[in-house]
């Protein structure tokens, strides 16, 4: 992604022919991509509502700017098997985001322009905070699916002391429904195998004899079965800790078993199905060139894309309101200014900067001089976070999408 910067300067004749003057000095610099931003004829209202109004666009700039981060980050999660897609998942009005902003156009349907300022920025500011919300309870909701699952799978790959066993035992490794005899699991070292079969049936009374088998075995050590009788359970168990053998405790249970073989399928197919992607088919031609790729998307995925873009389209409008606004109380009535988007070749920043200044200096000759030289005080001007410069100014920085 890239930065731009989005600039008005009034539209007088004699600022027109600066506009023509920094458009050549600098596309035959090559210092940026420089394209006309459109904003259409607002009502302006009073000078104390658009002071007022100036302060509140500011802080509707960072929340939006917020909430669009977030869905593109959600974006790259749900998209982790195919992170090389992600770019071409975050549009804005079906195109990509460079696209829409070298050809905004004011959305007169959604934020008629006849209405007051304050109006349209209540309207973008209740839309942005209902995306924040919705996105809220879904991140939720998928955070907890995804922590269950991540919750079952180190079962299943833990070691053998830890692990879920539902897909390692049979029904046909313990002895069942007896009144008198239990098949325990024991985890032996592997460095203490054949310790384990010269010593098991003597580690207490009434174990029977050749009742052991290994069912599992990891980097560690082996499970394995062995049959005694329910009352020496106890005293079988203590003498094996002592040899370093350890008892699972676990009995078999089928109906147990089978449903936390359901759980984790269903959480798996939860998260693939209805919260990430669901399949990735790759098709390939009989040369075996790649021809095409389908990915069928969950509804978290499709919910995300909507919303970013319904998000990031709302910003813009925010960023065209303040180039408004902050225009009105620079440059005064009648309403006569001409808004651009610039797109600065990343290694001429700061030549391209010294350029505006060069162009734009007759605007404001005190904040041109102060741009030059930072230590020089300008009087009256109260500098907040916001960067000032003798033309209007704003970021808008794609990067953080990235």
């Amino acid at each position: 992604m890239s930065e731009f910067w989005l600039i008005s300067a009034p539209g007088d004749k004699t600022n027109l022919q600066a506009w023509e003057r920094m458009n050549t000095v600098t596309s035959k610099s090559n210092l940026s991509s420089n394209s006309k931003f459109h904003i259409p004829d607002l009502k302006v209202g009073t000078l104390d509502a658009l002071v007022g109004l100036s302060d509140e666009l500011g802080k509707l700039d960072s929340f939006a700017e917020s909430v669009i981060k977030k869905i593109a980050q959600y974006i790259g999660e749900v998209m982790e098997d195919s992170k090389d897609k992600v770019q071409e998942n975050l549009l804005a009005n079906g195109v990509d985001l460079i696209s829409y902003l070298t050809r905004f156009e004011w959305d007169m349907a959604k934020y008629p322009i006849k209405q007051p300022l304050k109006n349209i920025s209540e309207a973008l500011t209740k839309q942005v905070t209902q995306i924040e919300t919705d996105l809220k309870a879904r991140s939720a909701a998928y955070n907890n699916i995804k922590g269950n699952l991540q919750s079952l799978e180190k079962k299943t790959m833990g070691n053998l002391l830890t692990r879920t066993l539902a897909d390692i035992v049979h029904k046909e490794d313990f002895v069942l429904n007896s009144e008198y005899l239990i098949t325990l699991l024991v985890v032996v070292p592997k460095s203490s195998y054949l310790q384990w079969q010269k010593t098991y049936e003597s580690l207490s009374d009434m174990v029977v004899p050749r009742s052991t088998k290994m069912i599992a075995e990891d980097a560690e050590g082996g499970l394995f079965t062995v049959t005694l009788f329910r009352k020496v359970m106890d005293d079988f168990k203590a003498k094996a800790r002592e040899n370093r053998f350890m008892v699972r405790e676990f009995y078999y249970d089928e109906k147990e078993l089978k449903c936390e073989k359901e759980e984790l399928m269903k959480l798996a197919s939860d998260k693939k199905q209805q919260y990430w992607q669901c399949w990735l088919w790759s098709c390939f031609t009989q040369r075996g060139d790649h021809s095409s790729v389908l990915v069928s998307q969950g509804p978290l995925l499709r919910w995300l894309k909507v919303n970013f873009s319904e998000a990031f389209v709302a910003w813009i409008h925010v960023k065209a309101l303040r180039v408004f606004v902050e225009s009105v109380l620079r440059y005064g009535l009648p309403v006569n200014f001409q808004a651009m988007l610039l797109q600065p070749n990343r290694k001429s920043v700061k030549r391209l900067r010294d350029v505006l200044n060069v162009v734009f200096k007759h605007l404001d000759e005190v904040a041109a001089t102060s741009v030059t030289d930072p230590g020089m005080d300008i009087p009256g001007l109260q500098l907040s976070n916001q960067e000032y410069y003798p033309y209007v100014y704003f970021k808008i920085d794609l990067s953080l999408l990235d």
